[in-house]
């Protein structure tokens, strides 16, 4: 399970590294156009939202799979043994659960958006790749959560404590 959580880590650094130079990229030439040039190129701004989109979806996986995402923690912070584990472990499941839903919509949302063939607007780009960003970054979460969910529950029966390392 370490490999499978290594290989979507690197597939996400790709991605985030991908996607944020892209977006400087646009925004640096957005910036030059429009102080120097004056030529009226709207898709730089489109691109680099795009981009951001990206970047923020991804980024929300990696920030709960190594906690760094906001969360109050003054209960959990105090709870110790079995007891913690299964708050931990409830926690998890219902970000599971929560996660599935979002995954479910957002696969009817593209889906959606392929059947008419929206485009957008500066880019002529077919909506269904923005609103990939959704369904791509949902498939991550609930893959890394059920995974580290299930890590947790393997630890407890094992008698180990909770090792946040294995969520990283």
């Amino acid at each position: 399970m370490k490999k499978f959580i290594k290989a979507l880590t690197n597939i996400e650094n790709v991605i985030m590294v991908a996607t944020f130079a892209t977006m400087v990229m646009c925004s640096f030439a957005q910036v030059v156009n429009r102080n120097i040039f004056k030529l009226p190129i709207s898709w730089f701004d489109e691109a680099s939202t795009y981009c951001m989109i990206y970047m923020a979806l991804i980024g929300t996986e990696l920030g709960l799979r190594d906690g760094t995402q906001i969360a109050v923690t003054a209960l959990v912070d105090k709870l110790k043994g079995k007891t913690k584990q299964i708050v931990e472990v409830f926690a998890k499941v219902v970000v599971l659960i929560f996660s599935s839903t979002i995954l479910i919509s957002a696969i009817k949302m593209v889906g959606k958006q392929i059947e008419t063939g929206q485009t957008s607007a500066a880019l002529g780009l077919p909506m269904a790749v923005p609103y990939a960003a959704l369904v791509i970054s949902f498939v991550m979460i609930v893959l890394v959560q059920a995974v580290t969910t299930f890590e947790i529950i393997v630890n407890m029966f094992k008698g180990k404590s909770i090792d946040m390392e294995v969520q990283k």
